[in-house]
């Protein structure tokens, strides 16, 4: 419950730039596309914190618990599957979110990336990070499935897309 708690101001903060980029988007205002694909970008590039070696506490008593670790998957304690196997399922996974929700971000201001892909890219990028989350599972992460739920809502309940006029 420790981990929940100390979620708590992420969260907040979180919901709050959702908010923004949803009154934004409302709006059709410009930044509220460059908001987004950021969001998007960065909720794709935390999936790589799982290359990045531990960092270290300032002191023991403010350790706390590192979700970001391949080796701590159920696959390999509960079902006793090989951990080189699982890592490597979830490099291609980390990579596939990464990849998707850059593809989505630059969909979002019609860089490279047509716009008619952003729903699709955001979908099934949701998805993927919905299944690493789920294989790699820590309380931590329920932002993430909360992020990853939430745009898929905003796909499918037509709340704005890139194909909207830009001004």
């Amino acid at each position: 419950m420790k981990t929940i708690a100390e979620l708590l101001p992420l969260a907040i903060g979180v919901a709050l730039v959702g908010a923004l980029t949803v009154f934004l988007l409302d709006r059709n205002a410009t930044l509220g596309r460059w908001l987004l694909a950021g969001l998007l970008f960065a909720h794709g590039w935390v999936h790589m914190m799982f290359v990045f070696p531990k960092p270290e506490p300032a002191n023991a008593s403010s350790a706390v618990e590192w979700p970001f670790d391949f080796a701590r998957s159920w696959l390999i304690s509960g079902a006793g599957l090989d951990a080189a196997l699982i890592r490597s399922l979830g490099i291609m996974l980390m990579v596939s979110v990464l990849l998707g929700f850059v593809f989505a971000a630059m969909s979002t201001v019609g860089i490279l990336i047509p716009v008619g892909w952003w729903a699709g890219l955001l979908v099934a990028s949701s998805a993927v990070s919905f299944l690493m989350l789920a294989v790699f599972a820590s309380p931590a992460f329920l932002i993430g499935f909360a992020i990853n739920i939430a745009l898929i809502v905003f796909v499918f309940a037509a709340v704005w897309s890139p194909t909207a006029k830009i001004p």
